[in-house]
C-alpha cells in the first residue's frame, strides 16, 4: 500500500514515523491521498518493518540529534519534494518538527513552547502560567534533593517520581514511604539518551504529589490555534509502584458534563505547549467526587497504546487522518460518524523472559493483533514495551466492550521461558 497515489496528492513529511502511532498515520495518508515522507537515521530506517517502509513517498536521512544538521538536511528536502505538512510521531522531536515548519513557512506548532511538550519541567511551568490544574510537584537533581523534598511533607505520600524527558511509563514509579525513594530516583535517571536515534535527555526528575482517581486521555487536533476536541477515552493500569497500561476503552463512561470538562482542560493543556496546528494527547485524573481534571502531562503527538484505533472503532473519527489535515492547515474530520463503544486490553506477560507460546482465545465481537513473535526477548512489566499484543472489543456499550475484552485476556495465555 502506497500513500498519496494520486498525483494531485499533498505532501507531509514525519519526523520518525517510527512507533505505534506510525501505523496510523499511515492508513490515513492512504484514505486522505497524501504522500507521506520520513526523516530518520539510515540504520533506524533500515530496521523499519515492510509494510511502514513500503508506504513511504520517499526519505530524509539525518542525524535528528543534530539540530542544526537535521534542519539544514530536511529543508532541502520539503522544497525539492514540494512538502506542504510536518509533523512528529515522537514527542522527543517536535521541537524540531515546529522549528522546521517555522523555517518552511508551514503550519505547525510554536517553536518558543514547542519544548515544554516534550520536556515535563517546562511543561509544568508553562500550566502554571497558563493556568492549568495539574499535580504540585518539584524538581531535583538526585535522591538526596528527593529525600529532602519528601522530608518537608509539602507534597504529601504516595509521590510519583518521573524523568523530566521520556515517554510510555519508562522511569516513573508511585513511591509510598522514603524507603522507596531512592531507588525511584535512580530507575527515573536511568536513561540519559533515547533510543534508537541516542538523542541526549534531561536526566533531572520531577518529584510529584499523587492525584487519586480514574485515569483519562484525550485527543485534541488544533487548527490555526483553534482546538477541535475529540472523545475522553478512559485508561486502565495496574496497582503498586509501576502503574502500567492495561488498556483503554471509549466512550470514557464519565457524564457528559465532565467529559466536556476534561475536553476544554486538554484543549487548554494543548495551547500552553504552543500547539497550533496538529494534534496533542493529553492525559489527566479525576479526584474521586471532584469535577476538576488535573493535567498529568500532554504530548504534542498523536497517542500511543492504540487509542487511535479505540475512538476510531468507537466513534468512526480518525484521530490520525485529523492530524495530518491540521498539519496541512485543513478542517478536520473531528465529528462522530457512529455511536458505538470500544475497548482494548493489552497482552502481559507475568513475567520477563523469551516468548515461547501466545494463545488467545476465540470470542464474538473481538479479535487480537500480536506485536512479538515466538521467540522474542521479553521485559518485565514494567512499561509499555513489555507488551506482546493487543485485544480489542466492540459493542453498542462501553461496558459490554470492556467485559468482552477482559473476558479474552483472562483466558488467555502468554507462556515465557
Amino acid at each position: 500500500m502506497r500513500s498519496g497515489t494520486g498525483p494531485e496528492g499533498s505532501r507531509v513529511l514525519v519526523v520518525e514515523p517510527m512507533g505505534n502511532a506510525g501505523r496510523f498515520l499511515v492508513e490515513a495518508a492512504d484514505r486522505l491521498g497524501v504522500h507521506l515522507y520520513a526523516a530518520t537515521h539510515k540504520d533506524v530506517h533500515d530496521t523499519y518493518p515492510d509494510r511502514l517502509r513500503s508506504a513511504l513517498a520517499g526519505v530524509c536521512a539525518t542525524d535528528l540529534t543534530d539540530v542544526p544538521r537535521a534542519l539544514d538536511d530536511m529543508e532541502e528536502f520539503c522544497r525539492a519534494h514540494g512538502v506542504r505538512g510536518v509533523t512528529a510521531c515522537w514527542e522527543l522531536f517536535t521541537p524540531l518538527a515546529a522549528l522546521l515548519a517555522e523555517r518552511l513557512g508551514l503550519p505547525g506548532n510554536d517553536p518558543a513552547l514547542a519544548r515544554a511538550a516534550r520536556n515535563k519541567i517546562l511543561m509544568g511551568q508553562v500550566f502554571t502560567s497558563a493556568g492549568v490544574p495539574a499535580p504540585r510537584s518539584r524538581v531535583v537533581e538526585d535522591e538526596a534533593g528527593a529525600h529532602a523534598v519528601a522530608s518537608s511533607r509539602e507534597l504529601g505520600w504516595p509521590l510519583v517520581v518521573k524523568p523530566a524527558e521520556q515517554g510510555g511509563s519508562w522511569g516513573v514509579s508511585v513511591v509510598s514511604g522514603p524507603d522507596q525513594l531512592s531507588a525511584a530516583v535512580a530507575d527515573a535517571r536511568r536513561h540519559a539518551y533515547a533510543e534508537p536515534h541516542g538523542l541526549r535527555l534531561d536526566t533531572r526528575v520531577l518529584v510529584q504529589e499523587y492525584v487519586p482517581g480514574d485515569e483519562f486521555s484525550c485527543e485534541t487536533v488544533v487548527v490555526g490555534g483553534v482546538p477541535y476536541p475529540l472523545p475522553v477515552v478512559r485508561k486502565s493500569t495496574t496497582d503498586g509502584g509501576r502503574r502500567v497500561e492495561t488498556g483503554h476503552a471509549c466512550p470514557s463512561g464519565l457524564p457528559a458534563p465532565l467529559a466536556r470538562q476534561v475536553q476544554h482542560t486538554a484543549a487548554r493543556a494543548a495551547l500552553a505547549v504552543g500547539v497550533r496546528n496538529g494534534v496533542a494527547h493529553t492525559e489527566v485524573k479525576v479526584r474521586p467526587g471532584s469535577d476538576v481534571p488535573y493535567v498529568i502531562e500532554t504530548g504534542a503527538r498523536l497517542p500511543g497504546g492504540n487509542i487511535c484505533e479505540v475512538v476510531e472503532a468507537a466513534t468512526g473519527v480518525s484521530t490520525a487522518a485529523a492530524s495530518l489535515q491540521a498539519v496541512l492547515g485543513r478542517m478536520p474530520d473531528t465529528t462522530p460518524v457512529r455511536d458505538e463503544a470500544a475497548a482494548i486490553r493489552f497482552l502481559l506477560p507475568e513475567r520477563g523472559g523469551r516468548l515461547e507460546r501466545v494463545h488467545v482465545p476465540q470470542q464474538p465481537g473481538t479479535y487480537h493483533e500480536l506485536r512479538l513473535e515466538t521467540g522474542a526477548l521479553v521485559p518485565d512489566p514494567a512499561d509499555e514495551s513489555c507488551r506482546v499484543g493487543h485485544v480489542l472489543a466492540r459493542a453498542t456499550r462501553v461496558e459490554a466492550a470492556e467485559r468482552l475484552a477482559d473476558l479474552v485476556v483472562a483466558g488467555a495465555r502468554v507462556e515465557v521461558s
